[in-house]
């Protein structure tokens, strides 16, 4: 079996939810989203200027070594963001998730098995996950309704990780908020 790569996609398609793949055109979301004071707590120190995240996207679009998503509901109003990345062997890391406020909890489960199902397509095994410390409810979040486990700690933050065997039982236990099989559109 080969090593899996993380591969962009033009779109993947959920019950409710779509990922597309962000493009320098959402750098305002995403500043926004990223520069929100609430929600900037448990992210990493971000310029202040737009400008700063579209040179960013620039950057991102010229790599294959990750996805970036918008989160967007049926009619493609942007909603969120989310990110794989660090492939490593049969494992990656997923994060960069942001919602807009006022998203019920389905919207980030959604979400999250999106990245699940797409990465599992793409060969991957496992994920892990970093979460910040003092971001209890997002920690709460990946235990509860995925069973990640955690494997160590920092100063900062709590590490995760979400073998095959859970990441296929979360798939299957909210296969209804999934296509089937998964709908992806292949980047161009």
């Amino acid at each position: 079996m080969s090593t899996p790569v993380i591969r962009k996609a033009a779109a993947i398609r959920g019950a409710n939810l779509v990922l597309r793949d962000a493009t320098e055109a959402d750098a305002g979301f995403i500043h926004e989203l990223r520069t929100d004071p609430v929600k900037s707590r448990y992210l990493s120190p971000t310029s202040s200027r737009v400008e700063d995240q579209a040179a960013w996207l620039r950057w991102y679009t010229a790599r294959d070594d990750q996805a970036y998503f918008i989160i967007c509901d049926g009619e493609s109003r942007p909603l969120g963001c989310i990110r794989l990345y660090d492939a490593q062997g049969d494992s990656f890391s997923w994060g960069s998730w942001l919602m807009v406020n006022g998203q019920g909890p389905m919207t980030s489960i959604e979400s999250v098995l999106l990245v699940y199902a797409y990465a599992r397509q793409l060969g991957f095994s496992s994920a892990r996950i970093d979460v910040r410390r003092d971001n209890e409810s997002v920690a709460r979040f990946h235990e509860r309704f995925f069973g990640a486990r955690r494997t160590g700690e920092t100063d900062e933050d709590i590490h995760y990780v979400l073998d095959a065997d859970r990441i296929d039982a979360a798939l299957h236990k909210f296969a209804a908020l999934l296509t089937s099989p998964l709908e992806v559109t292949p980047a161009a």
